[in-house]
């Protein structure tokens, strides 16, 4: 299992804090239903010490890939539309052992895989996607294609797809670069340390941590990059791992500080003043849903769902499945929004699963 966080009751406020975690309610707003990594009763789930899920994207017509860290890395597809409810383990990648990106083109899924000969890139076609899985079904699981390493091999740090998903930017932890998700090739374009992940603003343009408290901005059109374009706003970034969430209705960006401060951003307006305070820190996987609300998990180890709405920040309560089997979640590291809004949630802890997260819709007034 995954190591627990150890609570010093001396600090002052760590006992109401763990008394609000373990007496506080669980999911109060929505539904949480906690997914395995298999299509249940038929194939057996991702090995618990490979099951850790770091990454994931989706497609046009509703498919979730994702993958996995640990002992191997597993890249895999959910199928949670028509009569399916399944997850395909595509195969492991050779000596991989974290996977911190994957991005879905319209024919082709890219992956970014870390090891102990470093980081490197590894593609295939995506997968046919059923209908119906009532009768009879078999997939293949073709080799996956490699493209190579970046800078000889240096850890990727993240990657991120254009809203029409032709080509992804990614950073490795010396260079950033370019992948062409139809043809499945790579271009570097030039040296940039890479941390945390990378946001895409509503022009279009890349986005991701520099020095100094600023971002770089990287425009594919012009192939620009300016290092140090956009100031952050005054808050805690030190040592922060940027998390970024994409409205997918007008591209607004939001992020997060390390204090768990909430703020967004747009090119024509700027930096937000703070939406609200997570409830805990730091603030984990974020998403958007189609009509605007953002749900995502904060804090380590025992995390809590949250949300930023027009009421502003809410805690949610923490991951629980009632479904079939009970299932509490701790831990998690990868959100992406589904084909019709739902938010899917990558667990990260062993014996992982995918957990769909359905939101509350209020009543007309």
């Amino acid at each position: 299992m995954a190591k627990r966080k150890q609570y010093d009751m001396k600090t002052p406020g760590t006992r109401e804090l763990v008394d609000e975690i373990v007496h506080g309610t669980f999911v109060k707003e929505g539904t949480l239903l906690a997914f395995p990594t298999c299509f249940p009763g038929s194939s057996a789930p991702i090995r618990a010490d490979e099951s850790r899920i770091t990454a994931l994207d989706a497609t046009f017509d509703g498919g979730v890939y994702g993958g996995t860290s640990g002992r191997a890395t597993h890249l895999f597809v959910g199928m949670f539309h028509g009569v399916t409810g399944a997850v395909l383990d595509l195969g492991t990648v050779e000596g991989g052992t974290h996977c911190p990106a994957v991005c879905c083109g319209e024919k082709n899924f890219v992956a970014g895989v870390n090891g102990e000969k470093g980081g490197r890139l590894v593609g295939r076609n995506l997968q046919p996607l059923p209908f119906d899985l009532i009768q009879e079904w078999g997939f293949d699981r073709k080799p996956f294609d490699e493209m190579g390493a970046i800078g000889g091999g240096e850890p990727i740090v993240h990657m991120a797809a254009d809203p029409q998903r032709k080509f992804a930017v990614g950073a490795s932890s010396g260079h950033l670069f370019v992948v062409d998700l139809e043809e499945k090739e790579v271009e570097t374009v030039g040296e940039l340390g890479g941390c945390g992940q990378i946001g895409v603003d509503a022009e279009g343009r890349f986005l991701g941590m520099d020095e100094g408290d600023a971002l770089w901005a990287f425009d594919r059109g012009t192939g620009k990059l300016e290092r140090k374009s956009i100031q952050l706003p005054s808050a805690t970034w030190d040592g922060v791992e940027l998390r970024w969430a994409r409205d997918p209705g007008d591209g607004t960006l939001y992020t997060a500080d390390g204090g768990g401060r909430m703020f967004s951003y747009r090119p024509d307006s700027g930096w937000s003043d703070s939406l609200g305070q997570a409830p805990l820190a730091p603030v984990g996987p974020l998403a958007v849903t189609f009509d605007g609300r953002l749900f995502g998990f904060c804090g380590e180890e025992m995390a809590r769902l949250f949300t930023l709405d027009e009421e502003g920040v809410r805690q949610l309560g923490g991951a629980a499945s009632v479904f079939e089997r009970r299932r509490y979640g701790y831990s998690f590291g990868a959100a992406v929004v589904g084909r019709d809004g739902e938010i899917i949630f990558g667990e990260e802890d062993e014996l992982g699963h995918l957990w769909l997260y359905f939101p509350k819709i209020a009543p007309r007034q």
